[in-house]
C-alpha cells in the first residue's frame, strides 16, 4: 500500500524537482538519482513522525526541495542516505511541531485493554487481529518518551545502522543502542502485560 504511494510520491517529487531545477537553471543528475534511490526512505521517515499520508508526502517533497537548494554541494556529501534521512527527520519534526501535533500519548491510554479479536481460522479474522495488534504497537510506541522512541523508529526504517541513527539525532552510537534496547524492553513488557507476548 505505502510502496505504491511512494512511487507516485517519487514521481511527483521528480516532476517538481525538474520544474524547480529548470527554474533555477541546475541540471544536476545526482538529485534525480537521490530521489529515485531514497524517496521511499524519506517518505517512511516522514510518515513515522507525521502518521498521515498527505503530510508525509508534503514533508518528502519539502525534503527534496531543501536538497535542491544545496544541489551544488551534493557531490561533497559523503553518505547521501544518512544526510537525506537527517534532513527528512528534521523536516518532519518541524512540521509536527508547527501543526501542534504531539505523537506522545498518555501511558495509561497505551495500557487500556485490547478488545478481543475473534479466534477463527479465516484469513480475514487473522488480518483483523493483525491490524489490531499493529494499532496497539503503534500506540505503545507513541507512548514511549521521544528520547527512546526516536532511535527505535529510525533504527527500524530501512534497517538504519546505529551509526546512521546517531548522525541523524546528533547522539553517539552507544546512546542509540542503549535507547533502542530500552524502548524495545518497554514494548515487550507492555505486550506481555496484555498477554500478546509471553
Amino acid at each position: 500500500m505505502i510502496e505504491g504511494r511512494r512511487v507516485v510520491a517519487g514521481e511527483a517529487i521528480l516532476d517538481g524537482a525538474i520544474i524547480e531545477r529548470s527554474r533555477i537553471g541546475s541540471s544536476d543528475a545526482l538529485l534525480e538519482k537521490l530521489v529515485r534511490e531514497h524517496s521511499g526512505l524519506v517518505y517512511r521517515i516522514a510518515y513515522s513522525v507525521l502518521r498521515l499520508h498527505e503530510d508525509a508526502e508534503d514533508a518528502t517533497q519539502e525534503t527534496f526541495m531543501r536538497v535542491l537548494r544545496y544541489s551544488l554541494k551534493l557531490s561533497q556529501v559523503e553518505d547521501p542516505k544518512t544526510w537525506l534521512a537527517r534532513i527528512a527527520w528534521r523536516v518532519a519534526i518541524d512540521r509536527s511541531k508547527r501543526r501542534g501535533r504531539t505523537r506522545e500519548i498518555a501511558l495509561e491510554d497505551a495500557d487500556r485493554p485490547l478488545p478481543e479479536a475473534t479466534s477463527s481460522e479465516s484469513s480475514a479474522s487473522d488480518r483483523v487481529q493483525g491490524n489490531e495488534i499493529n494499532a496497539v504497537l503503534e500506540k505503545m510506541i507513541a507512548a514511549i518518551p521521544s528520547k527512546l522512541r526516536d532511535p527505535l523508529v529510525l533504527s527500524t526504517i530501512d534497517g538504519m545502522s546505529p551509526r546512521e541513527v546517531a548522525e541523524i539525532l546528533g547522539i553517539n552510537e552507544a546512546a542509540v543502542r542503549s535507547r533502542v534496547f530500552r524502548a524495545r524492553q518497554i514494548v515487550k513488557e507492555k505486550l506481555a502485560q496484555r498477554g500478546i507476548l509471553t
